[in-house]
């Protein structure tokens, strides 16, 4: 994660701040297992032709098996992407960061902010901040139930910020 520098919001009063991350079901032990039984299982089949003469099937075992692991490996390297909601008094600010430690940073003012989001939720629902002719979609990765966990509790931050007294006027 890259770290923060003190800009002076530090004493922003914070109403929401949620790190999203994808939801990977098979933990890296998980993943060793379940490679390792496909490994054996491969390795018996390609034995078992190649004990009856399809020595060729061998490779292709080999070559499937590569496949599979490449095709999780990368599954678990999009799995590091992630973005960060935060709701302050200076507005609100969403940063997403790539599998590749790139970062893309929006600030929102929140006075007028719009979220959107499907309810019930469906699975191509896209939960969406608008404000001032600007929208971003954010949460692709989540489930449309955690999405719209999100979007209500993302609501409720925004009534709180629009309700709370301003200390600037005070």
């Amino acid at each position: 994660m890259v770290p923060e520098m003190d800009t002076g919001k530090s004493r922003d009063r914070v109403f929401f701040d949620a790190v999203l991350h994808p939801h990977r079901s098979l933990s890296p032990n998980g993943f060793r297992l379940l490679m390792g039984l496909i490994a054996i299982a491969m390795f018996g089949v390609g034995t078992a032709f190649m004990i009856f003469g399809a020595w060729p099937v061998m490779g292709f075992c080999g070559l499937e098996f590569l496949l599979l692991y490449v095709a999780f490996r990368l599954n678990y390297r999009s799995g590091r992407a992630f973005e960060t909601v935060r709701l302050s008094s200076s507005g609100l600010d969403v940063r997403r960061y790539s599998p590749r430690g790139e970062v893309g940073s929006w600030h929102l003012e929140p006075s007028w902010l719009r979220v959107t989001m499907d309810e019930p939720p469906r699975h191509d629902s896209r939960l969406t901040l608008a404000s001032h002719g600007r929208s971003l979609a954010i949460g692709a990765f989540l489930t449309p139930e955690e999405r719209l966990e999100v979007a209500r509790s993302l609501r409720s931050a925004i009534d709180a910020y629009r309700t709370a007294p301003d200390p600037a006027a005070g």
